[in-house]
């Protein structure tokens, strides 16, 4: 038996113990649920707090963007948390706020994971993840190929866009003159990165007219 789990029917009340001892990524796949934030990192279980309405209304803006883009030009399924993404050779299991696999690598899907890397993560920082994302997951997902990290971080009001070049080296890009970020691995997708810092996020279908999507 790995950890301890205590769930309520009524009030949706509920208390979990992670596993102290280390535990295979299937036993962690056995003890997590749908409703538990938590990732496995080299046989760990680490909890993960619950995003914050900043974090989740820009992940939402995002996931639509990405998600209609991606499906009108047919390039591949677009994921939000809670979603594994279990990276094998480093070992990690993270749970990425958002990632894009393209349509060569939809064979990785399974049922409740992606069994190896995206081809673009996007992680919404915040000041519980900052170290987090900025360290542990940086250096798992450039290691394990993850073509294309976005980092955004809304209380500074920061967007860094990593790609991974031929020497298996992240390489910093930035928004443009005009404050426009071009994505690599979805090739045509633009984002205008001072739609994330706006007070009032934009509306979707403003957006993608604004895009050219409608």
């Amino acid at each position: 038996m790995v950890g301890i789990r205590q769930e309520q029917t009524v009030g949706v009340e509920k208390a979990i113990s992670p596993p102290k001892e280390r535990i295979s990524y299937e036993e962690f796949l056995e003890w997590c649920d749908e409703d538990t934030w938590a990732e496995w990192v080299d046989g760990k279980v680490v909890m993960v707090s619950p995003a914050a309405t900043k974090h989740q209304l820009i992940t939402g803006l995002l996931l639509q963007i990405m998600n209609i883009y991606a499906e009108t030009r047919n390039l591949g399924q677009v994921l939000s948390a809670p979603f594994l993404m279990h990276l094998p050779d480093v070992p990690s299991g993270r749970e990425p706020d958002l990632l894009f696999v393209a349509h060569a690598h939809l064979d990785r899907l399974k049922e409740t994971y992606l069994d190896g890397p995206a081809d673009l993560v996007v992680e919404i920082v915040s000041p519980e993840s900052r170290a987090r994302d900025r360290g542990e997951k940086f250096y798992e997902y450039e290691a394990a190929g993850v073509g294309e990290y976005w980092l955004i971080d809304p209380d500074r009001q920061q967007a860094e866009f990593y790609r991974l070049s031929a020497d298996g080296r992240y390489r910093l890009f930035t928004a443009d003159a005009e404050g426009i970020y071009h994505s690599e691995v979805l090739p045509g997708l633009w984002l205008r990165v001072e739609w994330l810092w706006q007070e009032t996020l934009p509306k979707v279908l403003d957006v993608l007219r604004e895009m050219e999507l409608i």
